[in-house]
């Protein structure tokens, strides 16, 4: 590729661009399927769909999107502060949770700053670390699963951040909550812990952090989540953090103006409050998991125990048997991005999904 003409940011040359799962409709162009066809079993979405009352919301909204959104977001501020029993003022919302994710980056990392992760993390940590100059410290793993005590240790006293996911993508192991308390307890107050809630309402009993934050005792801990997973909005882009009003004060600085679309604050607003839909999604996600656990077990294939809504399985020539698998017409995603070039991560599905993907998965294999 030939070098740009204009001068671009030094920094972007350490930067690879992100790749998402494929897309259903990218799949059926390329080998000829039909959409309706393809499983997607690549990205983390909830197989149930959204959440039954947020389609409400956005019919309702429909008529109104030649308007701003409110863009303080007043009434979804309200309500999620009511559910957490905290105030407007300890939420951030973000287009998506990797908006809150880049808006610490604006607010803390900078060249000669540290940035602590775990190997394995979401690729968005390094992503965002190396955009600001900051320089990223990767800490091996234990069992594929963070290693807290090695993290703490890694601490330089340049270190402003330290990025973890709980439970982790793309592994989905979770580190056990009274371990987490003690890191967090020891993590130096000038250091921000970013603590990524994605999957957390797929727990069954996490660690709580909110009464810390509630009453000002954790200050340098920004916990992230979003409705992306768990009520199914993850084409809607709506993601939050929970933190000290002095932090969240400062993230709110670098924050977009009108991030989160109207339509978006709507229906998170009412997926707030479908409790049915989520109690079925957590249903549906346990069976779905050990369901394909037994399809691995049959087929001899090592995979990592998921708190998530996914699994991480051991297939050998991942890329291989993900291109064997989009033939089929079964989305799944390679992990070689992670450095895990022998493994696949498969999205829980409904039952049928699941059942598909296994008998792909034993095509690809010859088994």
């Amino acid at each position: 590729m030939n070098p740009s003409p204009i001068p671009l940011n030094p920094q972007l040359e350490q930067i690879p661009v992100y790749q998402p799962g494929r897309p259903i409709e990218e799949v059926a162009r390329i080998h000829g399927l039909a959409p309706e066809s393809i499983v997607k079993l690549a990205s983390n979405e909830n197989p149930l769909g959204p959440s039954p009352r947020a389609l409400q919301a956005l019919q309702a909204a429909c008529a109104t999107v030649h308007l701003y959104p409110d863009g303080h977001a007043f009434a979804l501020k309200a309500r999620l502060a009511e559910k957490l029993g905290l105030t407007p003022e300890h939420l951030i919302l973000g287009n998506g949770s990797n908006e809150v994710l880049e808006l610490v980056g604006h607010a803390l990392l900078r060249p000669g700053v540290d940035v602590v992760v775990s190997q394995y993390c979401f690729a968005v940590y390094p992503l965002v670390t190396r955009l600001f100059g900051a320089r990223l410290i990767t800490v091996p793993a234990r069992n594929f699963a963070h290693d807290l005590a090695a993290m703490r240790a890694a601490f330089t006293p340049q270190t402003r951040v330290v990025f973890i996911a709980n439970p982790n993508n793309p592994t989905g192991t979770c580190a056990p909550p009274q371990e987490l308390r003690q890191f967090v307890e020891s993590v130096p107050p000038d250091v921000l812990i970013v603590l990524d809630e994605a999957y957390i309402e797929f727990l069954d009993h996490p660690a709580d952090f909110l009464p810390a934050i509630r009453e000002g005792r954790s200050p340098n801990l920004l916990l992230v989540r979003t409705f992306s997973k768990i009520y199914g909005l993850a084409g809607l882009r709506v993601g939050y953090g929970i933190g000290h009003p002095q932090v969240v004060a400062a993230l709110e600085k670098t924050r977009e103006p009108f991030n989160v679309n109207r339509l978006a604050q709507a229906a998170a607003l009412a997926a707030l409050d479908d409790h049915d839909h989520v109690e079925q999604t957590r249903a549906i996600n346990k069976a779905g998991l050990r369901q394909l656990a037994t399809g691995f077990e049959s087929l001899g294939l090592p995979y990592i125990p998921s708190e998530a809504n996914f699994i991480l399985v051991r297939v050998g020539n991942a890329h291989a048997v993900f291109e064997s698998m989009l033939r089929q017409g079964v989305i799944v995603r390679p992990m070689d991005g992670y450095d895990l070039p022998e493994w696949i991560r498969i999205s829980v599905g409904r039952p049928e999904e699941n059942e598909r993907c296994l008998r792909a998965l034993q095509l690809a294999l010859n088994r």
